[in-house]
């Protein structure tokens, strides 16, 4: 038993290593494109933790919990074998990094008991975010093979709150795949887990993943390979890890139907000539307009990544494997995102930034050079950036004991400020917000709550 605190007693139950069933997949390889590649130096990984209410004791959880979820676990890992492969990363920028698999690679996964307040963590009021970083696994370490590092790209912790719950915590390293990916991939091991370990069910109707590289922007690649700094890399790299003690609390906020469509009128009616309004632009300008007055007068950066799949000509298809994202960058002072009018001016530079990016046919891919390219005169003093989509029915995602109760993007917290959103767990028609915040939480919900009776 690991002692973290006073208060917090975490117990490793068993420490696991899951592979593909034997002989199912072959030696195989997936190469990173300029979208995967950027990942390398923007290097935080992805945490990604679900609540399900199931009061069971510690002997039921062994004894079925355990093995069903290795079992399922195992049956996807056919069908993804990307996830149980390894990161290889050459000292080269003429070769490009790609995800490989080897007979007998597996994927660790640790079942754990903790005391932790499982209806705290699972309420919308804000937490301590140290509290769920006991409950997310970390990657395993980089290791040097001849002249190429190796790097583990996903792992998972299952952990036991007796009587009440489980968690299922996931990382995985951003270069294996963006948001799509990881949905389709839980949308699979979930199938299989309802189907006690069979992956007919997800064969008959589920979507297989596609790993053909279907874009080729060579001169993407070699800006990104280049920025990447391969040949630096070795057996020191080491991705950044969340830890406590620290001030820094989480929340949840609903914008329910009601409320967005409130907030869309106000615009509509104030900006009738503003050509891209949806409920996600809705909800990125409402936060930014309630985070804006938390800080003294700067420039400041609202960022989230746009699913290219289904916007390119052809399309692409909503399985391709990997991360097809491009960007939009929204910056502006404070100063002009405070009150009414700041909530207006959010909406309209975000709606007209993703209006330009999205009507443009090259625009999505012109998004993707370096970041560092885009801000000639330094970086902004504060950048908010967004996990998450609405399209991506998280709590839909049942592994045979009903829906989460709660689920948390913690690898918001990397970067004080960030959201998440998603569909809210009553209705589809609702959005969830996440938000990390340090001292300035209990300004954020006075704003939240004022905003929506003074706007509406």
């Amino acid at each position: 038993m690991n002692v973290m605190d006073s208060l917090l007693s975490l117990t490793v139950i068993e420490q696991s290593q899951v592979s593909p069933p034997p002989a199912t997949i072959g030696r195989k390889s997936l190469p990173l494109t300029f979208s995967d590649i950027v990942w390398l130096t923007f290097a935080d990984p992805v945490h990604t933790l679900f609540f399900y209410e199931l009061p069971i004791t510690k002997t039921q959880f062994t004894e079925t919990i355990v093995p069903d979820l290795k079992q399922s676990l195992s049956i996807t890992l056919k069908h993804f074998f990307p996830f149980v492969g390894k990161l290889t990363v050459f000292p080269t920028s003429t070769r490009k990094p790609e995800i490989c698999y080897v007979e007998g690679d597996s994927i660790a996964v640790t079942f754990a008991e903790c005391n932790l307040d499982f209806n705290d963590l699972t309420g919308n009021h804000p937490r301590d975010c140290e509290k769920f970083y006991h409950l997310i696994p970390l990657l395993g370490r980089s290791i040097k093979v001849s002249d190429y590092i190796t790097i583990p790209v996903f792992a998972v912790q299952v952990t036991l709150f007796p009587t009440c719950g489980i968690s299922i915590g996931m990382t995985n390293h951003h270069s294996l795949g963006d948001a799509s990916t990881t949905f389709c991939f839980l949308k699979a091991w979930t199938s299989v887990a309802q189907s006690n370990g069979s992956d007919e069910n997800f064969l008959a109707n589920g979507t297989l993943p596609i790993y053909d590289r279907l874009v080729n922007y060579p001169k993407l690649d070699e800006i990104n390979l280049t920025k990447a700094k391969v040949e630096a890399f070795n057996e020191e790299y080491k991705l950044p890890r969340l830890y406590g003690p620290t001030d820094k609390v989480r929340a949840t906020f609903i914008l329910s139907r009601t409320m967005i469509n409130g907030l869309k009128k106000l615009v509509s009616t104030q900006i009738p000539t503003l050509a891209y309004l949806s409920s996600f632009t809705i909800a990125c300008a409402y936060i930014w307009n309630c985070v804006a007055s938390l800080h003294n007068d700067e420039i400041v950066l609202f960022g989230f990544a746009i699913d290219c799949r289904s916007r390119m000509d052809p399309p692409i298809p909503a399985a391709y494997f990997g991360n097809f994202l491009g960007r939009c960058i929204n910056v502006a002072r404070t100063s002009i995102l405070t009150g009414k009018d700041g909530f207006l001016a959010a909406a309209e530079l975000i709606g007209e930034n993703l209006n330009k990016i999205l009507t443009d046919k090259d625009g999505l891919v012109k998004g993707l050079v370096p970041m560092e390219n885009l801000f000639a005169d330094g970086w902004p003093t504060r950048i908010m950036g967004v996990a998450g989509s609405p399209k991506h029915k998280l709590y839909d995602l049942d592994f045979g004991f009903g829906k989460p109760k709660k689920h948390e993007w913690v690898s918001i917290d990397y970067n004080v400020g960030s959201i998440s959103i998603s569909t809210s767990r009553e209705s589809n028609e609702d959005l969830e917000i996440g938000l990390c915040l340090s001292a300035e939480m209990d300004l954020f919900v006075s704003n939240f709550n004022s905003g929506l009776k003074s706007y509406i």
